[in-house]
């Protein structure tokens, strides 16, 4: 029985070869890149003849003077671009609900959802564009009104904000369809015992349709807690500039300016080896607490 087992399965477990396969070569192998951040690499020298330095690297990264700015900075965008991008699709979805036109409510969530799919390359230039202090129709409007035009994307002051807000623009269309789902799977008796019992909408909203949609936003702001590193190095790399570093650099343009323009490879090895390590603890704290708070889990 067993034997006949096996050979059913033989193929399944072939079918997985060129999976684990690439795994291997692009997830796993990279790893030994770990080694560089206690060498002094220099890849001339290779990985087995550069200089191991111990925690010298490590040492050096907690004494530069902007890393600490750097790790506040990455700490805050982070966590404003997790807050607000739990909000604003809650909102947007509970909005969206109370539509009757089937075909408006269509349209909007479409035009939502097509930032989702553009790159920060091409946001990036558009909001260059948008937010420019000469030629930018937001400044346009603030002149109109008779107020000073603003270099948003050169401010240490406003540059946080344009991250975080912009990033919830590109992203909550996405989060609020998965709200939506959620929704759905409402039981509508619910509703119809409301109405019944003389409740209006607003009652509706607060004591069935939020309470139903409590698992999801548990299930979704604990597995957020793994992102607390990850403010977005494809969106800050493409809109800052070295008058907003201190506001606005994070680990992930510090590692890569230390590492491919300045090309300090143990240092910059060694930041995002304590980024990784932070992110994995973060994580395995969002599992245990989806587990216990939502009941999910993956193994």
């Amino acid at each position: 029985m067993k034997n006949s087992k096996l050979k059913r399965e033989i193929p399944l477990h072939l079918m997985l070869i060129p999976g684990v396969v690439l795994l291997l070569i692009y997830s796993y192998f990279p790893m030994a890149g770990i080694a560089f951040a206690f060498q002094k690499f220099i890849p001339i020298q290779g990985l087995f003849g550069s200089k191991w330095v111990g925690f010298d690297n490590f040492r050096y990264v907690l004494q530069m003077p902007d890393f600490w700015q750097v790790l506040k900075n990455t700490f805050y965008i982070a966590t404003m671009k997790i807050i607000a991008g739990q909000m604003v699709p809650i909102v947007v979805a509970l909005l969206l609900n109370e539509m009757k036109r089937a075909f408006i409510k269509r349209g909007i969530q479409t035009l939502i959802y097509l930032p989702h799919f553009l790159s920060w390359v091409i946001l990036g230039a558009i909001l260059v564009d948008i937010l420019s202090p000469s030629e930018g129709i937001v400044n346009q409007v603030l002149q109109a009104f008779g107020i000073e035009p603003i270099f948003f994307l050169g401010s240490n002051q406003w540059f946080p904000s344009i991250l975080i807000i912009s990033d919830v623009w590109k992203e909550f269309g996405f989060s609020t369809i998965v709200y939506l789902a959620a929704i759905t799977g409402i039981n509508p008796s619910l509703y119809e015992a409301a109405i019944v019992d003389g409740a209006n909408h607003m009652r509706q909203t607060w004591h069935i349709t939020l309470p139903g949609m409590v698992p999801i936003i548990i299930l979704l702001a604990t597995l957020s807690l793994g992102s607390v590193l990850n403010a977005g190095f494809d969106q800050v790399f493409n809109l800052y500039g070295p008058s907003v570093y201190q506001s606005g650099d994070i680990l992930d343009t510090l590692i890569y300016r230390i590492g491919l323009v300045d090309a300090q490879f143990g240092v910059a090895t060694a930041i995002g080896l304590f980024k990784s390590v932070v992110s994995l603890v973060l994580i395995t704290v969002s599992y245990v607490l989806a587990y216990r708070l939502a009941n999910y889990r993956i193994f």
